[in-house]
């Protein structure tokens, strides 16, 4: 197992110095899934949300998280993203969420990715929980990245 990078020689936090990094095209991508019951995804596909359109709500919020992931991860650097993209789609009993984040800098975006993930689903359990408390939040994962030295990364 390789060194932890966060932590310095006497084992404080510390923001990783990525300053003599290549600048490199990265992206990556996160999956996740809001599981639900059927007629709560049938509210959703029908477009009877009483809080309104549950998916577009979701993508945005996705979109604005990854944005500000260096705001909510204590030692996380701040990147211009140059692409955000959230995609949604209905499963039989679930939402699936996909986002892709992609930047030109010193360090990955798999945080970006599975804060974009993270949050579109906490959105989606928000707009439906009146309806449906026994919602579940499953399967966030790193699914893909590339860029940088340790290259690509595609999960089994």
């Amino acid at each position: 197992m390789s060194k932890l990078t966060h932590l310095d020689e006497s084992g404080a936090a510390r923001m990783v110095d990525v300053s003599a990094k290549e600048e490199t095209v990265r992206e990556a991508t996160a999956r996740g899934r809001v599981v639900m019951q059927a007629a709560t995804r049938a509210l959703i596909g029908e477009g009877k949300a009483a809080k309104g359109d549950v998916l577009a709500v979701a993508r945005l919020a996705g979109i604005m998280a990854a944005k500000r992931t260096a705001e909510l991860i204590p030692l996380c650097h701040p990147l211009p993203l140059s692409a955000v993209a959230v995609e949604l789609s209905l499963a039989e009993d679930a939402v699936e969420i996909a986002a892709t984040v992609r930047t030109t800098g010193r360090t990955g975006v798999e945080m970006e990715a599975l804060t974009a993930v993270s949050v579109a689903a906490l959105t989606i359990y928000d707009m439906l929980k009146a309806v449906d408390r026994g919602m579940r939040i499953e399967e966030v994962r790193v699914v893909q990245k590339s860029g940088g030295k340790s290259g690509e990364f595609v999960q089994p």
